[in-house]
């Protein structure tokens, strides 16, 4: 239980939408889905930290090593790695598709490689790796009445998640010297300048590409909440108030654009909770 508790203290504190989801979770599933996003949070920490890129290179491998230590059963109860010892037991609890992490780690080693996209269909296997892989192991703890067509959704829902938070951080990941937009979009709308600076690149349509792009992101929703109808009342409530959270920032990016190159959008604490308890609910949010 203690090894839980770790990952319910990292998701509580790095996952602050995601973590209004699972609390509608009963506690089987919601530590299940914590030590799921902490597995998650370190691969994206590798990825996003300051190593090198050969230590970073080092580090995925060896998480790969402790995905295959969880397959073959021989994770230790008293290993000292509080991550490791709660995924396993989760994973002896219900059937997850581990693979999704292997996914997961693969869009990361697409970031340390630079990978640009040149088309939607080059961003879409990215953003599946990075998030449609995530729905699909969550899928694997809530469970599916119908898993092959659950799977295809969560997927879909996944990317219009990776959409929202790709629009949201423009400037921060043009910052940190990443693109994530495709190049033909960004040529389309006369934006291949990037979005280092606080204000729109002169005379770019940057509008016009902000609403293209989330315009696809909406489309991604739509037919990714087709999901929750599957789903038992609380998967549902948990699933519904995360990508609430989501939809509701998109619909603010949607109507301000200019407002990811001032800083990072968000919702207020309260608006978040409301969202979790429409979910809880009933309501799509």
């Amino acid at each position: 239980m203690a090894a839980y508790r770790y990952c319910e203290a990292v998701t509580g504190l790095q996952a602050r939408n995601f973590s209004y989801g699972i609390r509608l979770l009963p506690e089987p599933k919601r530590l299940a889905m914590s030590a799921l996003y902490a597995l998650a949070r370190r691969v994206d920490d590798i990825g996003d930290g300051d190593l090198p890129p050969e230590r970073k290179a080092e580090q995925l491998l060896r998480t790969r090593g402790l995905l295959g230590e969880i397959r073959a059963g021989a994770v230790a109860e008293d290993d000292t790695d509080p991550i490791k010892v709660a995924l396993a037991d989760a994973a002896r609890r219900f059937p997850i598709p581990l693979g999704g992490f292997d996914e997961l780690i693969d869009g990361v080693e697409m970031d340390l490689k630079g990978a640009e996209y040149q088309t939607y269909e080059e961003l879409q296997v990215y953003c599946r790796c990075v998030a449609g892989a995530i729905g699909r192991l969550s899928l694997g703890v809530y469970g599916c009445e119908d898993p092959e067509r659950g799977a295809e959704y969560a997927d879909t829902l996944g990317l219009a998640l990776q959409l929202t938070n790709i629009l949201r951080d423009l400037r921060e990941d043009a910052l940190n010297g990443r693109t994530y937009l495709p190049t033909e979009d960004l040529v389309r709308f006369g934006c291949e300048q990037g979005f280092a600076l606080s204000r729109p690149p002169a005379g770019a349509d940057f509008a016009g590409l902000v609403a293209f792009e989330a315009a696809r992101a909406q489309r991604a929703f739509e037919d990714g909440l087709r999901l929750l109808p599957m789903l038992d009342r609380r998967s549902r409530a948990c699933t519904a108030a995360m990508a609430g959270i989501y939809h509701r920032l998109l619909g603010r990016i949607a109507a301000d654009p200019e407002s990811v190159l001032r800083g990072r959008v968000s919702l207020p604490g309260w608006e978040k909770a409301y969202v979790a308890l429409s979910g809880l609910a009933g309501g799509r949010s």
